[in-house]
């Protein structure tokens, strides 16, 4: 009797002992990217500062999102000058469904990360799958600020997008209910300020 009652308790030790070898066995990809998550910056920085890993660009394998994607949609400005000062990273990753974080941030209506991003060279004009680009997604979530912000960096009023063959401009135009945004986008000029990426300034 007593030996079934240590065979069974060994075992169950054996199963407790072998638990955290099992959770040793994430990628530092996923490890990376669930720290962000948590907003736990010791491992954060324990990932950034090993550049042998060159880990801030990694994606999650479901989503595509990366650290950018996930820190953008819940506005956290400190840890998205953390990330964009790193030497290595891409501000116009892009997600599954081609979102990069500039289109997150435009269509959540976040000015300060769009100013962020742009300030760190985000290609103000790259689209997603649909070809909605940050100023199109701007307009369709009726944020004038936000769509004035991607045409002073350059932001094109004429691209169209995939879906319905409209641009910026036409849906501005289309949408009554906001005449000041239509005004905006019809003043804008021809093909944007540069139709080009908004050039890189200053680290903040």
């Amino acid at each position: 009797m007593n030996v079934r009652v240590l065979g069974a308790a060994g075992a169950a030790l054996l199963m407790l002992a072998a638990a955290p070898a099992s959770a040793q066995q994430f990628s530092d990809s996923y490890n990376f990217l669930n720290a962000i998550r948590e907003t736990d910056g010791t491992k954060v920085n324990k990932y950034l500062e090993n550049k042998s890993l060159r880990i801030v660009n990694t994606k999650d394998r479901s989503t595509g999102e990366g650290a950018l994607h996930i820190v953008v949609r819940r506005s956290d400005s400190t840890y998205l000058r953390v990330l964009l000062q790193q030497d290595d990273i891409n501000p116009n990753l892009q997600d599954n469904r081609g979102n990069t974080p500039l289109i997150i941030a435009a269509e959540r209506g976040w000015g300060d990360g769009v100013q962020i991003l742009l300030k760190y060279g985000a290609n103000v004009n790259t689209a997603n799958t649909s070809g909605e680009t940050p100023l199109i997604r701007a307009v369709q979530v009726h944020d004038i600020d936000v769509a004035r912000q991607l045409l002073a960096a350059g932001a094109n009023p004429d691209r169209t997008d995939n879906v319905t063959g409209k641009s910026a401009r036409d849906y501005a135009r289309d949408e009554t209910r906001y005449p000041q945004i239509a005004k905006l986008l019809a003043e804008a000029p021809k093909g944007g300020k540069s139709g080009s990426a908004a050039p890189a300034g200053p680290k903040l």
